[in-house]
């Protein structure tokens, strides 16, 4: 090997030491890409330093990096054709107040004869356009935790399975919808209860 290629073995040494440190078997094909656009002026082209990089377990064809430049000069069809729909999805969701979501984007699209796949459109809004429809209704937040606040004991320490009736009862405090109380554990059934807004005592069935 002359001392060119000894200089980009190297280099290569290095470069795959640092990825062996950041956990990775092999470098992205992208990484190696530039690593050969790099050093092939220096080091007589592409191909040898494809052979070096082959040596170091760091394995990629020739023709690997020709594909991966081929593509980046010309996109896939369908990258060519999201970036068209990101634009009108990016135009109808301005539009529209920032309020339309995937479905009614979809299908806004598709009575301006742009025939595209509802999966799509959520695709695009949601890993490349970051964006989301509005979404009805009010948030329910059953409970705001006050961390100074102090911890009642865990009595029963979370063990909600009991042997006989009336040994273990148990209740939701933050948040009972219909004002169930006090469930036993062993029938799982409601066995107190309470009616009214206000604090009052439980009531026996």
């Amino acid at each position: 090997m002359d001392s060119s290629l000894l200089t980009v073995s190297a280099s290569i040494s290095s470069a795959r030491a640092a990825a062996s440190s950041a956990s990775r078997a092999r470098p992205a094909t992208h990484a190696l890409v530039a690593f050969i656009d790099e050093h092939k002026g220096r080091f007589g082209g592409v191909e040898p330093i494809c052979r070096v990089l082959t040596d170091h377990d760091c394995k990629i064809a020739p023709s690997t990096y020709y594909a991966h430049h081929k593509r980046q000069a010309t996109p896939a069809a369908r990258t060519l054709r999201d970036t068209e729909l990101k634009i009108l999805i990016q135009k109808a969701h301005d539009a529209d107040y920032r309020v339309y979501g995937a479905r009614k984007i979809w299908r806004h699209l598709n009575r301006q004869g742009r025939d595209v796949a509802r999966c799509t459109v959520e695709r695009l809004m949601r890993d490349d356009l970051g964006i989301t429809g509005a979404v009805r209704g009010k948030k329910v937040i059953t409970t705001i935790c006050d961390p100074s606040a102090p911890r009642a004991p865990d009595l029963g320490d979370r063990d909600f399975v009991a042997g006989a009736p009336n040994r273990c009862c148990v209740a939701d405090f933050t948040h009972v919808a219909t004002f169930s109380g006090v469930v036993d554990t062993f029938s799982r059934r409601i066995v107190d209860w309470s009616a009214l807004a206000v604090d009052t005592p439980l009531q026996r069935t």
